[in-house]
């Protein structure tokens, strides 16, 4: 008997070892992706506090020697030297970053209700046409766009920003995705009772889909955040504060801290608002779901 006990006490202990064992590994593979996403989080911040001499040194230093904060100083000069204000800059990239996340996420959540729950003819083929876009960026389409944008003498005009970036397939396809997961038969309760398919959409189906909203409100502040107006606003006054920060940037070799400093100032606004989404994200996915 207390052979067989101490043969069962072995075994055991290799399984244990083994679920150690492939824990760590796991870990260890985790913590080697998440420092190679990290690096270029890192570098950029390293770059941006170089002075102008460490820049060129080669080969190139991964750490400062003595920090300066003298490329942020030139960065806002820069900028406050321009003709128009840098309030106004900051309040035009807020203005079209909020408009096209806001309006992004009604229009792809509407259009997304239509396409996963209501039956008509062609929305096999409207849903395959959406598929198909994911494989385009948005520089095949962006010739089309101009055109659209001068037939509509938007041209020079901050709703040539906005309204492109409306519509996305991307969110268009993430919603109808994730609404098409939620059972039927709640849909067909609330019509039973008399709820038309507009409340249907905003009172059951969207308060069921934060984590899909949260990760859509991700996607479209990034986007939104970044787009670059100069090819469609040239007057100053309505340009974005990304667009003027890379002009800024881009004034030559002598600007290259400068254009780090830049990277760092592009990269916050995203981040804070991941940050800030992802927390909802994994909250809701591990404490909410639907089933039949």
């Amino acid at each position: 008997m207390s052979q067989i006990n101490t043969a069962k006490l072995k075994a055991s202990n290799r399984r244990a070892g083994r679920k150690i064992g492939g824990t760590v590994a796991i870990f260890l593979f985790l913590l080697v992706l998440g420092a190679f996403m990290l690096f270029p989080i890192y570098l950029a911040l390293v770059m941006s506090v170089k002075p102008v001499e460490e820049l060129f040194i080669f080969p190139p230093k991964l750490y400062v020697l003595r920090p300066t904060l003298d490329n942020y100083r030139d960065l806002f000069a820069a900028m406050h030297r321009n003709r128009v204000p840098f309030s106004r800059y900051v309040f035009n990239s807020v203005a079209v970053t909020v408009s096209v996340t806001v309006l992004q996420v009604l229009f792809a959540s509407m259009a997304a209700f239509v396409l996963a729950k209501c039956r008509f003819p062609g929305s096999r083929i409207i849903n395959s046409i959406i598929v198909i876009s994911l494989l385009y960026q948005s520089n095949v389409i962006y010739i089309m766009q101009y055109i659209v944008m001068a037939k509509l003498h938007l041209i020079d005009d901050p709703l040539a920003l906005i309204l492109p970036s409306v519509a996305s397939p991307l969110g268009l396809f993430l919603m109808r995705q994730s609404m098409a997961q939620m059972p039927d038969s709640m849909i067909e309760a609330a019509k039973v009772d008399g709820a038309g398919l507009f409340r249907i959409c905003w009172q059951i189906v969207i308060p069921n889909q934060k984590p899909a909203l949260m990760t859509l409100i991700i996607f479209a502040f990034q986007g939104a955040w970044n787009i670059q107006s100069g090819s469609l606003v040239f007057q100053e006054q309505y340009k974005t504060l990304t667009t003027a920060a890379s002009q800024v940037a881009a004034s030559g070799m002598a600007r290259a801290g400068v254009a780090s400093a830049v990277s760092v100032f592009i990269l916050v606004p995203p981040v804070i608002v991941f940050t800030l989404a992802q927390r909802h994200v994994i909250e809701t996915m591990a404490h909410s779901g639907i089933k039949e």
